[in-house]
């Protein structure tokens, strides 16, 4: 069979652990046989960042924003247990995070929808995309212990020297204190990512923060969402007949279980991390969730919403056999190749995508499916398939239809 061909690269990151292990079976099994594949590879493995200093992290994010779409595994963040287990050299940052920080990104996190895996929310009917800011905020905060009595102030000096102060707090014992910030430029960034994939999907978009408690963080995040918005995009939401409305966060949460899906839910930073888990979990499995980091200068990341599903790599190690989930990491090849071949220009990489995400999902409504989903599904008589019998049945699918 006459492979499909690709003309640019994608950017390929490997990462840690089960996903790891997954990652090499869809590409034996699901990608190499039917397509040529192009990609530049950077081995994010826990081990490889250590032994590099992390500097394979941010030349791949380098390599990113040069070719303009890559594909992530899921890797590891490591904590002080990961730092005895691998033997570091230091806690190293989240890779996510350092992608995400130098490319200015967006995440954009959507369910996948199978028929048999019903929602728990019972009123959603439609998927509900979670649009996360990426940059900033408590990710990259400062902090420190307090031993005792003291006091904690916010000091900002101006280039020209004058100073402008504002007090946390008068400790009267030990305690602890947080710093955050974020900047104009990257919530502009975020509030163009979220307006121009709500007008991509046809969908309406939210936003909520807390700027009745925050008056001047979480505000400037609704003025600047505003500002672009009024500046740019009123229009163009208008003749696309979708809405874009502000809210705050609390009446959000309570919207959206009431809600019948089908819009697009913008968070800051933390927020988007936290109701992501919640969006995903209550649509049946954060293993079935896309994600996909987006530029606003159209740079575009794709990776699996999940982890490395650590406890299944301990039993893997062992000889054991998993039933690991694997569809979140497929759509991300899928989603990496589509946009691939909509920007190359090459329809048959596009519908060879297309054709590979509808066998995946044939294969789960067919009642062939991993033991998370078995133990959620609505489907009578189902298989549970090992990790690579999950693959190898999607590809059975794939090469019948």
């Amino acid at each position: 069979m006459t492979k499909i061909a690709m003309t640019t690269p994608l950017v390929e990151m490997d990462g840690d652990e089960m996903t790891r292990v997954l990652w090499k079976m869809i590409k034996d099994e699901l990608i190499c046989p039917f397509v040529d594949l192009k990609t530049e590879y950077f081995d994010l493995g826990l081990e490889h960042r250590d032994e590099t200093r992390d500097e394979v992290t941010r030349e791949s994010a380098e390599a990113t924003r040069r070719l303009g779409v890559a594909v992530k595994c899921a890797t590891i963040t490591p904590n002080a247990a990961r730092v005895d287990e691998y033997n570091l050299h230091e806690m190293w940052k989240s890779p996510n995070g350092t992608i995400r920080a130098m490319l200015d990104g967006t995440v954009f996190r959507t369910p996948i929808l199978v028929r048999g895996i019903e929602p728990g929310v019972r009123s959603w009917k439609r998927p509900i995309t979670l649009a996360r800011h990426a940059y900033g905020d408590v990710y990259k905060n400062s902090e420190l212990r307090v031993d005792g009595p003291g006091t904690v102030e916010l000091v900002y000096t101006r280039a020209d020297g004058t100073q402008e102060r504002a007090l946390v707090h008068e400790f009267d014992g030990p305690g602890v204190v947080q710093g955050m910030h974020n900047l104009d430029a990257s919530i502009a960034s975020f509030a163009h990512s979220c307006f121009d994939v709500a007008l991509d999907m046809g969908q309406d978009l939210w936003f909520a923060t807390k700027d009745t408690i925050s008056k001047t963080y979480d505000h400037r995040f609704k003025d600047v969402f505003q500002e672009v918005f009024d500046a740019e995009y009123a229009d163009r939401f208008k003749e696309a007949g979708i809405e874009y409305f502000y809210t705050l966060i609390d009446d959000a949460v309570a919207r959206v279980v009431k809600s019948d899906g089908g819009f697009i839910w913008a968070c800051k930073n933390y927020d988007g991390d936290v109701m992501s888990d919640m969006v995903s979990s209550a649509f049946g499995s954060l293993a079935m969730m896309t994600s996909v980091l987006v530029s606003p200068d159209g740079v575009y990341e794709y990776e699996a919403a999940h982890g490395t599903v650590q406890r299944h790599w301990y039993k893997y190690q062992k000889g054991e056999t998993t039933s690991t989930n694997s569809v979140a990491t497929i759509f991300a090849w899928t989603g990496a190749l589509a946009k691939r071949g909509e920007l190359d220009d090459l329809p048959e990489l596009v519908d060879f995508a297309k054709r590979l995400e509808a066998a995946t999902i044939a294969t789960i409504e067919s009642g062939k499916m991993t033991g998370d989903l078995a133990r959620i599904t609505t489907l009578d008589d189902v298989e549970v398939l090992d990790s690579l019998g999950f693959i190898q049945a999607i590809r059975s699918q794939l090469e019948a239809a």
